[in-house]
């Protein structure tokens, strides 16, 4: 029987529609194509460890083109100190916001004590949000699991969340699965921990001073609209990767205003003008043509776009041509449809 879950009282304008940050791939490309899709989608950097962003290259790591806002970046750390100064470059970098990941399973964040272990360690994530708010005037928000090995009920969410809201975190992005730190591999945390919703459900209903966004496994933009009946945002994930289209309509369907792209081909032709720019700068084609490879899931003429793509993107050869060729191909294949 399905819960009598309470729809959230926030009217649909203020919702918050994300697309989830992720490891080595959502990088400035990646971001430039999803703000083609939408204006609405708050885009996410991959996480960057705050003594990258402190001692790195930072046009490298956290630049962005002014056109992907609004754009959160997402840090690991653990050191309020470290904290405090990733997210003063960020604001001086003009981010709107920065996102403490506390969510992330893999041995080699483990190993530099940030992402989902930091789940354990709530007074030590209150304190780098408490610290980072007294020093930035942008939004801080906190990106966590449902729980993670044997802290894995109701009430340890609970604890964790109480703890750092008590320092003046406001806004969590809840992955609804746990986190197993030891037996699975971050692939396997991604799948194999059962989804609930139910509890980020229950958490929204007992916190409705928070806003509480929801993440993991959400497939569509009606699952999305599901979900925002009962939290405040939605953070979408893979889907967005695999079938990018997706996103060309969550500005009308979620917040009813006019989808800013209509054809995928327009998208193209954007792409391949931005794709001339930066190969002036030294991008290579492929570091904007991975991300656009499911571009065309499911039309005719889909398999010959990737194949053109996987084939020439890496060759020394390749040029924004390489894009509108695979794009001809694709309407090649239609017309003959």
């Amino acid at each position: 029987m399905a819960r009598p879950w309470k729809t959230r009282s926030k009217p649909l304008k203020n919702k918050i529609f994300a697309v989830a940050p992720m490891m080595d791939w959502t990088d400035r490309h990646c971001r430039y194509f999803h703000r083609l899709l939408s204006r609405h989608a708050v885009l996410y950097s991959e996480m960057v460890t705050t003594g990258a962003i402190i001692h790195g290259d930072r046009e490298r790591l956290i630049g962005f083109s002014p056109c992907e806002h609004p754009v959160i970046l997402q840090i690991g750390g653990s050191e309020p100190e470290h904290c405090v100064q990733a997210a003063q470059i960020a604001e001086k970098w003009g981010y709107d916001g920065i996102n403490l990941n506390v969510g992330c399973p893999s041995d080699r964040v483990q190993s530099g004590r940030f992402g989902a272990c930091l789940m354990a360690e709530p007074e030590t994530v209150a304190a780098c949000i408490r610290e980072m708010r007294a020093s930035v005037s942008m939004p801080v928000t906190v990106k966590c699991r449902i729980g993670i090995d044997n802290q894995d009920e109701d009430e340890d969410l609970d604890r964790f969340i109480e703890t750092v809201a008590a320092s003046g975190g406001e806004h969590f992005i809840v992955h609804a699965r746990k986190a197993w730190l030891s037996g699975l591999n971050p692939k396997q945390n991604r799948d194999v921990p059962p989804l609930n919703y139910d509890r980020v459900y229950r958490l929204a209903e007992r916190r409705p001073d928070l806003t509480i966004s929801i993440n993991g496994g959400i497939v569509d933009l009606a699952e999305a609209a599901d979900h925002l009946a009962k939290v405040d945002g939605v953070m979408l994930g893979r889907a967005a990767y695999q079938n990018p289209w997706i996103l060309a309509d969550v500005d009308r369907a979620l917040f009813g205003s006019e989808n800013p792209a209509t054809e995928r081909r327009s998208v193209v032709d954007q792409l391949a003008e931005y794709a001339e720019q930066v190969m002036t700068g030294g991008a290579r084609l492929r570091h904007v043509t991975r991300h656009v490879l499911g571009l065309y899931q499911g039309q005719p003429g889909a398999r010959a776009w990737r194949r053109h793509l996987s084939e020439n993107m890496h060759l020394d050869t390749a040029t924004p041509q390489t894009l509108i060729d695979a794009a001809n191909l694709v309407e090649d294949h239609s017309a003959a449809a």
